[in-house]
């Protein structure tokens, strides 16, 4: 039964038929064809044999495995981001093979398209590379990769099946996480649109007395050890060296109320924050600053302090992970609770919410004025770019005038928020969800500068 189910007909073989049964037409109408006809029957029917033979002849392959595929997959896939897979194909067979690789990518994807085809000469082996996108966290099935393999003859298809079954889990986006901390690294923040922040005055933290360096800030001259220095070892200038404040709590908050289900590229509002907010906190880790995470909607969620020990990010991770948007308006009154209760020391919140009207902000703002007294508050909400591109068009009739008008009366609104929020020292972030990442690392780069965390 095995080489049965793994036998299957390819089109040359249908064409092949269909033009023997038009030559039997033939040869009806012209008797001196059938002889000649009947020849052909029979060396089509050899030739079918033959390709049979070829491809599932097992005397040189004791195992049966004339042909091998293996999938190369990541433990785990990066949410929203391209991830690369593999496909090896090796050719165990004497002859040149033609091959079709299908493989049965996981049904969230909702792709048919994924098929391959290679040719290999005998005993070679390939590598098929391609890139899928996730748009959802959790756990994907991948199936089985499906090889048609032809001979040259081309009448029939073998088919080999491998890699049964593999669940791999589809993580918020740690492959910008690494984008940004090696850009970090390197200081070529830039290229991913983090602007260069000039620092504003210094920070108290003393560090050290050091020797002046060419473009050290001359008021930063310690006059008495300069004097001790020049009596002991000649003359040279001492500086008083200072560091950036450090073991600051960060917190994440973020909501997964219904406002943040809207979607945008495939992902919800929801996914691009939590995307934000592992790269935020990976960079606060960097900058010796301590980060936590916590989430809310109707209720809280889940809290993780604010830390900066071995392991916090892969916590934060974890955590992230793990969150679904909840369909319920955010209770803003349980978040304010719980920071009062949980977090007493001064920190800097990033809220991550989205307001649409100035009525549904101004539900919330007695809370997050009370949440600006205790610390500083980052309330980072999103641009309608749907709206946007409808305003940037130009009107051609009444209705898209109308439709304009709308817009362009949403859009404003946007913008007096902002606004409001500002007059009680609340800073905001309006941004396109697209670009949610780079502004905010831009902001918590930018207080820092400041000094105001």
């Amino acid at each position: 039964m095995i080489p049965i189910r793994a036998l299957f007909v390819a089109s040359r073989l249908w064409f092949g038929l269909i033009t023997l049964v038009l030559l039997f037409v033939a040869a009806y109408a012209f008797p001196i064809l059938f002889p000649l006809v009947k020849v052909a029957f029979v060396v089509f029917m050899v030739l079918i044999g033959v390709d049979f033979w070829l491809l599932f002849r097992t005397t040189n392959y004791p195992s049966g495995s004339a042909f091998f595929a293996r999938r190369e997959v990541p433990e785990r896939l990066s949410n929203g981001d391209e991830n690369p897979l593999t496909i090896y194909l090796e050719n165990r067979y004497s002859f040149n093979a033609r091959v079709e690789v299908i493989d049965e990518i996981p049904f969230q994807f909702q792709r048919r398209d994924v098929l391959f085809q290679a040719q290999l000469k005998p005993h070679e082996t390939q590598a098929i590379r391609y890139e899928l996108r996730p748009t959802r966290r959790g756990e994907y099935s991948f199936g089985a990769v499906n090889v048609f393999v032809l001979s040259p003859l081309g009448l029939l298809k073998r088919r080999y099946q491998f890699e049964q079954g593999k669940l791999v889990a589809v993580y918020p986006s740690f492959l910008q996480m690494r984008q940004f901390e090696l850009l970090a690294a390197t200081n070529r923040l830039t290229e991913v649109g983090v602007k260069r922040i000039r620092r504003i005055g210094h920070s108290m933290e003393f560090e050290q007395v050091r020797p002046y360096s060419t473009g050290d800030d001359v008021r930063t001259i310690n006059w008495k050890a300069t004097s001790r220095r020049s009596d002991s070892q000649g003359a040279s200038l001492m500086i008083n060296a200072f560091q950036d404040e450090r073991s600051q709590p960060v917190y994440c908050l973020i909501d997964k109320g219904r406002v943040m289900q809207s979607p945008f590229e495939g992902l919800t509002l929801l996914d691009y924050a939590i995307n934000a907010s592992l790269v935020l906190s990976n960079i606060a880790l960097m900058k010796q600053d301590r980060a936590g995470v916590l989430t809310f909607s109707d209720h809280i969620g889940q809290l993780l302090p604010a830390e900066r020990r071995t392991g916090q990010m892969l916590k934060i991770l974890e955590l992230l992970y793990r969150q679904k948007t909840r369909f319920l308006e955010s209770d803003y009154e349980s978040l304010y609770t719980s920071i009062r209760t949980h977090i007493r020391q001064r920190s800097l919140l990033l809220l991550f919410t989205n307001f649409e009207t100035m009525s549904g902000m101004q539900r919330q703002l007695p809370y997050l004025r009370r949440l600006a007294k205790d610390h500083l508050l980052l309330v980072i909400f999103f641009e309608n770019t749907e709206l946007r591109a409808l305003i940037d068009q130009p009107a051609t009739d009444t209705e898209h005038v109308y439709m304009k008008t709308i817009g362009e009366k949403f859009s404003f609104e946007k913008k007096q928020i902002v606004k409001e929020l500002g007059q009680y020292g609340i800073q905001t972030i309006l941004t396109a969800p697209q670009n949610l990442t780079a502004n905010t690392v831009n902001k918590y780069l930018e207080l820092k500068a400041r000094g105001m965390i």
